[in-house]
This record gives structure tokens, sequence and C-alpha cells, in this order.
């Protein structure tokens, strides 16, 4: 016999299953990363049509081997506005691929669930504004990768030297001071021949303040640094995933391109 059971999660992926049905990859606290049929899922007027990406469920699950199956489904918060722009919807989309590839299968990731949501509704509220900032979203994804990377094991070490063991404490004001990224090890001190990028003190700085809950920002509520040194970090991001996770993130690559058209149309 079968049995029933409710979970709570987010649709990360949908894709086809048969001609009817829906293969539905959602990310639990239960469970961690879960695949489900959806049955009948891609009729128009079936109950369980709501199974889409980027959508927070609960759902009724039945089977006790192999693929499980949705028999109900209630839609408890949905992200659908952050299509309104090509820039917030490929954020999301890369925040989903990550968040992908940090948690195994039936194996949970203590607190995952709950960044990616709060992340995703950052990108939700900035979709609804009426003259939104692409700087503002740049940073917002930036901080969600920080974290949910930070969450899943493979945090950046921004805190010491990766060749020295030094503790890495940004000199302000001495411009001529560089630390180097390293790929594969870190951050280490100094200006080394062959690094993938360099970073002045400032940049350093905003990048380990990025660990903290809340967008680092000026006292008059302007965010801090440049669109350049967001991209630059955007940057390191992105090589740091693709160096140590099992594939590349290719919503950040079409992240970064409408991004920077979005700042060329601004300029």
């Amino acid at each position: 016999m079968s049995s029933n059971n409710f979970l709570e999660g987010l649709s990360l992926k949908v894709g086809p299953l048969g001609e009817n049905d829906r293969l539905l990859t959602l990310l639990s606290d239960k469970e961690g990363i879960t695949r489900l049929a959806v049955p009948g899922a891609r009729r128009p007027r079936s109950s369980l049509a709501g199974a889409t990406p980027l959508t927070l469920l609960e759902l009724q699950i039945s089977g006790r081997k192999g693929l499980k199956r949705v028999r109900q489904l209630k839609i408890k918060k949905s992200f659908s506005n952050v299509g309104r722009r090509l820039e917030n919807l490929s954020a999301a989309q890369a925040i989903a691929e990550v968040s992908l590839l940090l948690v195994g299968g039936n194996d949970p990731l203590p607190g995952m669930l709950s960044a990616v949501l709060i992340h995703l509704e950052r990108l939700d509220v900035l979709s609804k504004q009426t003259h939104p900032e692409p700087l503002t979203t740049l940073a917002s994804t930036v901080q969600a990768f920080v974290h949910l990377l930070a969450l899943g094991g493979y945090g950046l070490p921004v805190q010491t030297c990766c060749l020295s063991g030094t503790s890495l404490e940004p000199p302000i004001g001495k411009w001529d001071w560089r630390c180097s990224f390293l790929p594969q090890e870190g951050i280490a001190i100094g200006s080394i021949k062959g690094s993938y990028l360099q970073m002045n003190p400032s940049e350093l700085a905003l990048l380990q303040r990025l660990f903290q809950p809340n967008i680092p920002k000026r006292s008059n509520g302007a965010i801090m640094g440049p669109q350049k040194v967001w991209l630059k970090l955007l940057n390191l991001i992105e090589c740091w995933i693709n160096n140590h996770l099992p594939q590349r993130v290719r919503a950040l690559e079409m992240l970064r391109e409408v991004l920077i058209q979005s700042f060329n149309e601004q300029s």
C-alpha cells in the first residue's frame, strides 16, 4: 500500500514528464532536494497546474519507492513577479541553480530554504518597484550567493590569507595595498602574478561585509560601492562557483550580460 504525507518546499525546477505530467524538483527543510511526479499538471484545468518554478508549495504526496507522486498542492507564495524584469528573473534562476547544486537529494541542509526564500523575497520586492535600480539587484544577488555558499559548505574564505594564514584585515586608506584571488585556494595578501583578480582594501572590506544579514549601505541609504566593484565581486563569485561546484551556473552568465546592458542603458 502507498503512504500519504505532506511536504512543504520551494519549486526550483519544473520539466515535462510523459504526455501530461510534470517533473517537479523541490527544495525542502525535511528532505533537501526531492523530485516528484505531478500527474496531469500540464493540462490547463488541472488542480495541480500550480506546480510552477519559484513557487512555495504545500504538497500531499504518495508512494513508498521510486518516483513519488503529488496528490494535492497548495500555493503558499509565488515569486512570479520576478519575471517582470529580466535581471531579477536571471538572478532568481541563478539562486535556484546554486541551491540545486549545494543541496543533496534526501539530504536536508538546515537554513537553506529560509535563506533562499529571504533572497527571493528581496528580488520580488524589487520587481514591484516603478523605477528599480539594477545596482540593487546586483548587490542583492551577490550577497545571496555569499550566504548560500556559506550555508552549503563552500563559503568564500575571506578572513584569512590562504597562503600564510595571516588575518585578512584590509588597511583602509592604504590604496597601494592589494590582495589576490586564487580560485582554488581563496584570497592571499599581496599582488600575486597569475591570480584571477586583485582587490584593494575597500573592495575586500565590502566582500567581508556581505556575510552580514543586510546589504552594506551608507548613512543616506545608498548602496556602498560603485557598479564596477559589484560586477567585480560577481565575477569573483562566479569563478569560485565554477571551480568548486559540480557544474557552471548558466543563469549567472545571463545575469551578468543583462546587468551590463541595463547599466549601459542608464549611462
